[in-house]
């Protein structure tokens, strides 16, 4: 069976076929960074790095651009009362969300871009849509867009202008022609601080927030590329505004599949820092390894909501750690290239390739571990191994992980690892080859094993 995805934008699960044979183009909305992220961003990440794990191990060359929001009046704010500037922040905490999400296991982007590195862009856009009467301009100095000047707003969510007029709480005009209009480009007041600050025809001020994202993936992906993901909170307002600016502006479908990941609840009821019921990844791992909390997300499909909790993580734990005693048990033989028509091998691919069912493909690895604990085959173990790596699993020593996990400072080094297995897997040989140099320029030395990869300080 090929890929098949399910497509927001259709409400159906579809044949994916990109738009250049070979290689896809993928975009998903990154972190507003002014504090530490909590498991339900991770939630999000984790997603989107199963999704372009997946597609390479298909065959096709990807690139993946998770954008990064710089400028935002939350980061104002923080960067204010902490007496420090913008960039200061932003680099403290772009630098906190690369380690915790490296501590489980997820990959970079091909291109992190940061909002403020494409302010040029998205006035060039603005402008365009000036051009086309769909953007207007207000007597406090900000930029909107007109909502009902533009055909089609709201294929996304599915609703009517009516419909999302009627699901309003509180109707306010101000200087807006239309409640649902949205800011394009905010003019700077008074208060704010000169680096929150950028200059532009229609007066200094900042970008609004879905402006950004059009300008990033045009610039680094094309005006129409293959898939945007992101929470499915954002489906609207901000991915139709999205779509209704960039179509606006270029006159060319945006984007051909939408992806959007469900929530990570506590107590059914979304983690959010709005609602104050969230907890930081840096603060989950001080109780669970990386891999634990990355098993636990694994289990559940990625469009469906699920529950965190402790009970929950032990869960995950005990789980992950009957597999890695099957692999203690028996060490792997290095299979190689996977081959597809492998009957346990088949139904994985057939799970990840039905809308990345990971819960079923991580029921096949428990089969695979039960064969490898009953007939002790090395080569039933290998094959446990090569499988779980395509989902960035069971790629450390079992000895490592049943003695307790890995500590936090050495997680990025087995994210490199893990991506390098990937790579192997998707015989990428060239990547793994780059990802054993990097890691050898920073002194850590790789050894290759039945029993996995295992490394030293050099």
């Amino acid at each position: 069976m090929s890929l098949r995805i399910h497509n927001t934008l259709t409400r159906s699960t579809e044949a994916f076929t990109p738009l250049e044979p070979g290689h896809v183009r993928m975009y998903v909305c990154g972190m507003t960074i002014y504090d530490l992220c909590h498991v339900g961003h991770a939630r999000m990440m984790m997603a989107f790095d199963v999704v372009q794990r997946w597609l390479k191990v298909s065959g096709y060359r990807v690139t993946y651009v998770r954008n990064i929001t710089d400028i935002d009046d939350k980061i104002i704010r923080r960067a204010l009362e902490r007496g420090i500037s913008i960039r200061e922040l932003t680099d403290e905490m772009i630098a906190a969300m690369h380690r915790d999400i490296g501590a489980l296991g997820i990959e970079r982007p091909t291109h992190e871009p940061r909002a403020t590195e494409y302010v040029g862009q998205m006035v060039g856009l603005i402008e365009a849509l000036e051009r086309k009467g769909l953007a207007y301009r207000v007597p406090d100095g900000d930029v909107n867009f007109a909502v009902r000047r533009f055909p089609g707003y709201g294929k996304l969510s599915g609703k009517s202008l009516d419909q999302l007029r009627a699901g309003e709480r509180v109707a306010v005009l101000g200087d807006k022609e239309d409640p649902l209009d949205f800011v394009l480009w905010k003019a700077a007041k008074p208060s704010e601080p000169e680096d929150a600050k950028y200059p532009a025809p229609f007066g200094p001020g900042r970008p609004g927030w879905h402006i950004e994202c059009s300008a990033m993936s045009q610039a680094l992906l094309g005006e129409t590329f293959d898939i945007h993901g992101g929470g499915m909170d954002l489906q609207f307002p901000h991915h139709e505004n999205e779509i209704a600016q960039s179509e606006g502006a270029n006159g060319k479908p945006f984007v051909r599949y939408w992806l959007h990941n469900g929530f990570l609840n506590v107590d059914n009821e979304k983690m959010s820092k709005s609602l104050g019921n969230f907890f930081t990844i840096r603060d989950v791992l001080k109780s669970y390894d990386g891999e634990t909390v990355r098993f636990f997300m694994l289990r559940a499909h990625y469009r469906s909501p699920f529950n965190y909790s402790d009970a929950g993580l032990d869960d995950a734990k005990a789980a992950l750690t009957r597999l890695y005693t099957a692999l203690d048990a028996v060490p792997a033989e290095d299979i190689g290239a996977l081959d597809w028509s492998e009957p346990h091998a088949a139904r994985f691919k057939a799970a990840m390739d039905d809308d990345f069912n990971t819960p079923i493909a991580v029921s096949v690895l428990f089969e695979l571990a039960n064969e490898a604990n009953r007939t002790r085959s090395a080569r039933t173990a290998g094959l446990l191994k090569a499988l779980a790596g395509t989902l960035g699993l069971l790629q450390q020593p079992p000895a490592n992980y049943l003695q307790g996990g890995v500590a936090g400072d050495d997680a990025a080094i087995l994210e490199r690892i893990a991506a390098r297995a990937a790579a192997k897997a998707a015989k990428n040989f060239a990547e793994a080859d780059r990802i054993r140099a990097e890691l050898a320029a920073q002194g850590i030395v790789l050894k290759d094993s039945p029993q996995g990869t295992t490394w030293v300080r050099g």
